[in-house]
């Protein structure tokens, strides 16, 4: 499924997680508010981030299992600046331990159902690291130094997000239709919704020149071109439409989100 092998997604997360703890140790203040997650600032982020890992490590820990797991005996999140970044590398080596203990084949709790994501430690580690690589570019919007995510994670990241959190099982409530979605390092995706659910899939080879929405019997209802890192920052809803270049009809992208289907 994903292009990157597991020891490669391990050594991604403890990049962007290095990446997070240096925006954090270089932030002027822990309490700013975060403007992409306004309800946190800078110090509930990091909380967040330092303590999902080390709750995803008991998970991963546990193997299959009927709910996810929490962290027992942790120590409490410190509010000391020079204390901090410590803490949240002690929760990604949690993470990373776990998961090379575990291996990519093991089966672990989810969240994600129905989706075309397997129940895995290596699908884990696939989302862990889309997790850390958008809220580390939160982390740098916060102190004004935003950067695009890295090609070889956001070209994983934009096939993880619609494999994971939006592939269902669930009746599309809508026409039928579909999404492209058009990295501009060449690489494409189609996102397929009707009344069997939504499915995801590659639709071209790299180089290849995609059709345009509304061009064709197989057209896309909506299409969406942009770097990898903007598609990515676009379906989490960092960024805003006006960022990328879209065709079709973009009031289709309304109708996903505001979706909630039943499975």
């Amino acid at each position: 499924m994903t292009t990157l092998t597991f020891p490669v997604l391990l050594r991604l997360i403890d990049e962007r997680s290095a990446a997070f703890r240096a925006v954090v140790a270089s932030a002027p203040s822990l309490d700013v508010q975060v403007p992409t997650c306004p309800e946190w600032t800078l110090f509930d982020l990091a909380r967040h981030i330092g303590e999902g890992r080390r709750d995803w490590a008991a998970t991963v820990a546990a193997g299959p299992a009927p709910e996810k797991s929490a962290a027992e005996g942790a120590p409490a999140v410190p509010r000391e600046r020079e204390a901090l970044p410590a803490w949240l590398a002690e929760s990604t080596e949690h993470l990373l331990d776990a998961l090379r203990e575990a291996g990519p084949e093991r089966g672990c709790w989810t969240w994600w159902g129905a989706s075309q994501s397997p129940r895995t430690c290596g699908a884990v580690a696939r989302h862990q690291l889309q997790q850390i690589a958008v809220h580390t570019y939160d982390a740098q919007v916060t102190v004004g130094a935003p950067e695009p995510l890295p090609d070889e994670v956001a070209l994983d990241g934009v096939e993880e997000f619609l494999f994971t959190c939006v592939a269902t099982t669930g009746a599309w409530p809508h026409e039928p239709t579909a999404f492209d979605f058009h990295a501009t390092e060449g690489r494409s995706w189609r996102l397929t919704v009707d009344g069997d659910g939504a499915r995801a899939a590659r639709v071209s080879a790299p180089g290849a020149t995609p059709v345009a929405a509304g061009e064709g019997p197989d057209a896309a209802g909506v299409s969406v071109r942009g770097t990898a890192s903007d598609l990515v920052l676009f379906v989490y809803d960092r960024i805003p439409a006006d960022s990328l270049r879209i065709e079709g009809d973009a009031g289709l992208f309304d109708l996903l989100r505001a979706w909630e289907p039943e499975e």
